[in-house]
């Protein structure tokens, strides 16, 4: 069955510019399509055209009937005053709804009150339970848990959070919302990596259908079944995920060549033929008219439009030679806010050549950390450099001095170099023609980025700091910083969720998690093993009780059998009691609330008593060889 069908869409915000060119693709029931390609390239636009929020030109959306869709770029807005757990909340305002017709019902059920109300209160009764009602609050708190938003988020106002947080919040309202075809706009971008991890997870259990436009390649590897690339406006498509995309793209290119090189050279073969009998047919008819028959036929051939590759950048960064072994040395670093500490105790050392990706949860003081490296914060304890270490940082957050001025301008005034310098500069970073005059202030933060990068691999550095070097960048973006640091010889220090990136350049690890910085001396990979196995290891480990059964005498033993039989068969009357006061209680749903909790609680000290008597009854047949139960 067919979620969402694209015939035909076309849509353009300019004279003369068309973003979207006749796209058309099909996306089949319990799908998860990835949707790429370079930004600007029209993938956001295609999302408001699916939501209704902008209206295509031409062509036409057709959503299957019944499904609810959802989408993450637009973040609603929300009273003023709402916190973050009304924001989350507002994912159930159906069955809010149906609960305040319960409420109203309930004040007018009486013993003489019309079947017709009965009738109404069961039915809105059912579908709140069947809706899930009864388990909002723990769907909140697994999602909350998930994407790595505490408590003390959730009572925060919603308009106060960064625009990250934010997103995360819209993101967890969504999931909540239970819609049956998500559209997520860049995901995980403001998620770290256990964040990530958990939302894969998510959706690979999800049985709907999912859309996604994402520069996160390890993501779009393991999630997606299928990717639509958007391309001169139109659709590419490759049945595989991102690896299948990157091998099938190239091989297509090869192969595009190839016939292109083979037509041309059939065609100049040709070309050459009809000139000869041209030149031999000017006293002869029949060899003349063959002649204009070969040059029509050529005229005929469908010829294959030679292949180009999109333009790569051309650049690295300017090093200064490196003295010495050390680089960096960190002696009890510590660093706090008030009283809160993000870390202390750190002793670390960084020597040439090093590849070191710092890695942690949001909010755990990473950027921090390298601030306080940088000696842009202040902190307790010792930073010491090696006497010819130059460092070049690229922060998180982008910013310039002088927005209004165009990037020629920048260049010029910022980097103090010639006219054609800065042409050249800019060049290379794929700013070119117009593009240079445009005003920094107007640049995409993918754009931004680039820029920085632009004057940052002007200067002589031998120590490079990099925090999320490879957000907001596409794929093809990302790909040329991989390439500019490849050649970078210098030593690396650098933030980032990208775990592409981090996989390609770490050769250590930092972990800073519960203020403490854990040191691994390996890769990625390595890094992950060694956290996998020490979870395994942490759920071998038998939990600690108060007293375990072994240490009991066996006439103890027999006593705790009979204690706990007794008091399951007493809990089991109880759990039968509530039973039947719920069966009697369907009409008043203020009781029936209660007495569910009542049930629930009674339910896990029953499975409490079950568990200590499977244990007891073990030992006791253990220690006399055998145990019968009456």
């Amino acid at each position: 069955m067919i979620d969402i069908a694209v015939n035909g869409l076309v849509k353009s915000f300019e004279v003369g510019s068309i973003l979207l060119d006749g796209l058309t693709f099909d996306v089949h029931e319990g799908e998860c399509v990835g949707i790429m390609g370079r930004n600007g390239c029209g993938k956001t636009t295609l999302f408001r055209i699916l939501t209704g929020e902008i209206a295509p030109d031409e062509g036409e959306i057709v959503i299957n009937a019944g499904k609810k869709l959802g989408l993450i770029s637009q973040i609603p807005r929300y009273p003023a005053g709402s916190t973050v757990e009304d924001v989350l909340r507002t994912a159930f305002a159906e069955l809010e709804a149906i609960r305040h017709k319960m409420e109203a019902l309930a004040d007018k059920l009486t013993a003489s009150a019309p079947k017709t109300l009965l009738d109404e209160y069961d039915r809105l009764s059912n579908a709140y339970h069947v809706g899930g009602g009864y388990e909002q609050d723990t769907e909140i708190d697994k999602i909350c848990n998930g994407l790595g938003i505490p408590q003390s988020m959730r009572d925060q106002e919603f308009d106060r959070l960064s625009g990250g947080e934010k997103t995360r919040v819209n993101l967890a309202r969504l999931l909540l919302e239970k819609t049956d075809i998500l559209l997520l706009d860049e995901p995980t971008n403001h998620l770290d990596l256990k964040s990530v991890e958990w939302l894969e997870d998510y959706i690979l259990k999800f049985k709907g259908t999912v859309l996604t436009i994402s520069h996160d390649r390890y993501f779009l590897d393991r999630v997606v079944d299928r990717i639509v690339e958007i391309s001169a406006g139109k659709a590419e498509f490759y049945s595989g995920n991102y690896t299948f995309y990157l091998q099938e793209k190239q091989d297509r290119f090869n192969r595009q060549l190839k016939q292109y090189e083979q037509e041309q050279a059939k065609l100049k073969q040709l070309g050459y033929t009809v000139e000869r009998m041209k030149g031999w047919g000017i006293n002869n008819r029949v060899l003349y008219r063959r002649a204009m028959s070969i040059q029509h036929r050529m005229e005929r051939i469908e010829k294959t439009e030679r292949p180009t590759k999109e333009k790569t950048l051309r650049a690295r960064f300017g090093e200064k030679e490196f003295h010495g072994d050390e680089v960096l040395s960190v002696k009890g670093l510590k660093k706090s806010f008030g009283e809160r500490t993000l870390f202390s105790d750190v002793e670390l050392t960084v020597r040439g050549g090093e590849r070191i990706a710092l890695l942690g949860d949001n909010g755990s003081g990473k950027t921090t950390f390298l601030r306080v490296l940088l000696g842009e914060l202040s902190g307790e304890g010792k930073i010491k450099f090696g006497p010819s270490v130059k460092a070049g940082y690229l922060p998180q957050v982008i910013h310039f001095d002088h927005p209004e001025r165009t990037l020629y301008d920048t260049m010029l005034y910022e980097k103090n170099c010639t006219p054609q310098s800065a042409r050249d500069r800019l060049g290379a970073f794929l700013f070119s023609g117009e593009d240079v005059f445009k005003t920094v202030g107007t640049l995409s933060g993918g754009e931004q980025s680039r820029l920085r990068l632009c004057m940052l691999m002007d200067e002589k550095i031998n120590l490079l700091i990099l925090d999320e070097p490879t957000n907001h960048l596409d794929v093809a973006s990302r790909e040329w910083v991989e390439c500019a640091i490849d050649e970078y010889e210098g030593t690396l220090i650098f933030v980032s969720h990208d775990r592409y990136f981090v996989d390609k350049f770490a050769t250590r690890v930092w972990e800073l998690e519960n203020g403490v910085i854990r040191d691994f001396p390996c890769g990625y990979a390595k890094y992950r093993s060694i956290k996998e196995h020490e979870a395994a290891q942490s759920l071998r480990q038998p939990k600690k009780k108060e007293k375990t059964v072994k240490d009991v005498g066996s006439k103890e033993l027999e006593k705790l059998v009979r204690r706990l039989e007794r008091e399951i068969a007493a809990q089991e009357e109880i759990i039968a009691a509530l039973d039947a006061a719920l069966g009697a209680a369907a009409t008043d749903y203020q009781e029936l609330l209660r007495l569910t909790a009542e049930k629930q609680a009674e339910e896990e000290k029953l499975e409490t008593r079950m568990a200590q008597w499977e244990q007891a009854a073990a030992a006791l047949e253990e220690s006399f060889g055998g145990y019968e139960h009456e």
